[in-house]
């Protein structure tokens, strides 16, 4: 039997996997989380006996783990999803951070949130109905958020005998789709969530399939956390002044290093104001250091007396990423009230936040299709579509394809601090995806 002890060095050398799952109303997805959490012994004793003792008050004879995730009481009645709910487990190979998020269309902004900083995502489709819209918009959304890793769960596998021509149809359909759209890795597992074929052990009921379970494949499939080889960037926090007897003449810029690797000596720029120096110094938990590299949290010191403030960031001056004050981004609109052309907002790029105004509004993109409604003049609530933003001030943005972190933004209303909208700088797709638009528009938009 594993101590405590035993788990927590065990812990303190697996990796960590952030994961979303998706799919569509009444495939299975809370069922599948919640098997996946009771299989793997992460469920508490009191947490299972709450879904007994609600399960029996349903009605039903066994425990619905769907209830596991499902925890608000509007979920519960209807038996759906409705916001995204973060789950926390570990298994002796690797730690896990699970977002399950919604499936039906009108919460496709909580899918974007649950899967903004997911390395893969586990779509969920039920074997009797296939590739449905829904499945192609949440394959859209991974592709555009760029996660690296897709998981095709084909569910319900029982209610169709287990069939193998069922499931190689579903898998072929969703990978060319996916592939299409530029997902990189795709892998098709068939399960019944319910009856936990596949899910954390295999099934005997599919000796045709010779693939991982979906635990196996969580547990293997490969993740780096190493930003160090990504252009460096250094979002300057706070300002640090001390001004004491002892440190009269200390200036230090504090702030967590977004990607990359700093070296005492190395050439620097300061953007947007794009004044250069040179690193003379690293202080790293009251010490100082050679070297820093991402996600560490660092104070850095230079050797010249530059004008450096609260959202300038600092990189190595032959790799600055260019400062503009035209953003073109791909955005998904999570505010009730509509974002328009013409209105004014905030926009906050990593510890930056200056004025704009919203210059154009190029296109809508229908998720259904892949198609786009151009000049729509306003995004609603879970709209994804292009925004040219033009700012009061100058930002240094990477595209979204280099840097998931230094290339994303929120846009805020003024008025009273709302986020309106998640941006994603640059292009939308990695692969160029054919729309049915005017020749000029796709010229110049890339969906």
């Amino acid at each position: 039997m594993t101590t405590p002890i035993q788990l927590a060095e065990q812990l303190s050398t697996t990796t960590l996997l952030r994961f979303a799952t998706a799919g569509s109303v009444d495939d299975g997805k809370s069922t599948l989380v919640g098997r996946l959490l009771h299989d793997s012994k992460s469920v508490l004793t009191d947490q299972l006996e709450a879904v007994e003792d609600a399960s029996r008050k349903r009605g039903q004879e066994a425990p619905d783990l769907a209830l596991l995730t499902d925890g608000l009481r509007a979920e519960r009645e209807q038996g759906i999803t409705i916001d995204v709910a973060y789950r926390y487990f570990a298994t002796p190979r690797r730690r896990f951070i699970l977002a399950d998020t919604p499936g039906h269309v009108q919460y496709t902004r909580n899918m974007v949130t649950g899967a903004s900083t997911a390395e893969l995502a586990v779509v969920l489709v039920d074997a009797r109905n296939g590739v449905v819209e829904q499945t192609r918009r949440h394959a859209a959304v991974a592709a555009l958020l760029r996660v690296p890793h897709v998981v095709l769960a084909v569910n319900k596998m029982d209610l169709v005998d287990y069939a193998e021509p069922v499931f190689a149809a579903i898998a072929e359909e969703f990978t060319a789709y996916a592939a299409s759209l530029g997902v990189p890795e795709i892998t098709a597992i068939p399960i019944s969530a319910l009856a936990g074929d596949n899910v954390v052990e295999p099934s005997s009921n599919m000796d045709w399939y010779g693939g991982p379970t979906v635990l196996e494949h969580l547990e293997t499939v490969p993740v780096s956390h190493d930003l160090t080889g990504c252009h460096a960037r250094f979002p300057v926090q706070y300002v640090i002044r001390p001004q004491t007897p002892e440190h009269r003449d200390y200036r230090g810029y504090a702030g967590q290093i977004a990607a990359g690797v700093f070296r005492v000596g190395e050439p620097v720029t300061v953007l947007p104001s794009g004044r250069t120096s040179t690193i003379a110094g690293i202080d790293l938990l009251g010490d100082s250091v050679d070297i820093a590299w991402a996600p560490q949290s660092v104070t850095i010191r230079l050797a010249d007396d530059v004008d450096v403030s609260r959202g300038d960031l600092i990189a190595p001056s032959d790799d600055a990423p260019a400062v503009t004050q035209d953003v073109e981004a791909t955005v998904c609109h999570v505010a009730d009230r509509p974002l328009t052309v013409g209105q004014r907002v905030l926009i906050k790029h990593t510890t930056r936040t200056v004025k704009a105004i919203v210059k154009d509004i190029p296109s809508r993109l229908t998720l259904d299709d892949l198609s786009q409604h151009p000049a729509p003049g306003q995004l609603v609530a879970n709209d994804i579509g292009r925004v040219v933003v033009r700012t009061a001030e100058p930002l240094a943005l990477d595209a979204y394809a280099d840097s998931r972190r230094t290339g994303s933004f929120l846009l805020i209303d003024p008025a009273d601090g709302t986020t309106l909208s998640a941006g994603m700088a640059g292009a939308s797709f990695a692969a160029v995806v054919r729309a049915a638009a005017p020749a000029d528009d796709e010229a110049e938009w890339d969906f």
